[in-house]
């Protein structure tokens, strides 16, 4: 069976920044959160790294990432405190000097009562030299893009605001599909005719994930892809398979 011609596979990676997730103090809600939008709109998330507040690391994760990917996206490190590094580690990145954007120091103003934008907040209006504001209609100190990297807040809700308002700007593809078909099969027992099944179709991507149900042993098989007919056909080939070797296929 000949696979289709692909269309080009638009890319991102995510870096999540901070100590706190490395930790384990903070659970990362924003990864799950970010794939899924992404992929909503035809984005594939590649990769993801979490990067602890150390300068030369965020610097060479944001130089490597942004060479390999169509996207980046950067969450945690533009608050007021000591340890908000992200956007001088950018500034860096890029060779461009961290400068005060008159524009988000005026939203910092217009959001804070009088006197309240001190010195701390101020370090918030500060991106690198040529960048394009993210809105942040939560808490007004925005996020910033430089070609294509955008860097945003850590907490979700903040996030999730600032993403909501800067998705027009991406160019995605055509959205990831899947199927999940399980049975009640060991993984060893199926693996040579999955093997098979996914040389057969090499433009898809077929996982296998194991679990236990009711003290049961069985895998859960994700097939992936972009064309929902080929992925209906592997699909039938699959629970085929499954009963061949004595199963009942468990669509999920």
């Amino acid at each position: 069976m000949t696979a289709p011609a692909q269309p080009r596979t638009v890319t991102a990676a995510v870096l999540i920044i901070g100590n706190e997730i490395l930790s384990g103090r903070t659970k990362d809600a924003n990864l799950p959160w970010l794939a899924e939008r992404l992929n909503a709109i035809g984005i594939r998330v590649m990769e993801a790294r979490v990067i602890a507040d150390i300068p030369d690391a965020i610097i060479a994760a944001v130089n490597e990432t942004r060479a390999r990917f169509d996207y980046v996206f950067t969450t945690g490190g533009i608050g007021p405190t000591h340890d908000d590094i992200t956007s001088e580690c950018v500034a860096r990145a890029f060779g461009l000097p961290l400068v005060l954007n008159e524009e988000a120091r005026g939203r910092l103003e217009r959001h804070y009562p009088p006197g309240g934008l001190n010195e701390a907040r101020l370090r918030m209006a500060h991106v690198p030299e040529g960048a394009r504001l993210i809105d942040n209609p939560v808490s007004a100190a925005p996020g910033f893009q430089i070609a294509n990297v955008f860097v945003m807040a850590g907490i979700p809700a903040v996030m999730q605001a600032m993403f909501d308002g800067l998705r027009h700007r991406l160019a995605g593809g055509r959205p990831m599909l899947s199927r999940t078909v399980a049975a009640h099969v060991g993984e060893g027992v199926i693996a040579r005719d999955l093997g098979a099944l996914q040389a057969r179709y090499e433009d898809l991507e077929i996982g296998s994930y194991p679990f236990v149900r009711q003290s049961r042993f069985g895998a859960s098989f994700v097939i992936r892809g972009t064309d929902a007919g080929r992925i209906a056909a592997c699909a039938e080939e699959l629970e085929a398979i499954i009963r061949r070797l004595g199963a009942e296929p468990i669509p999920e």
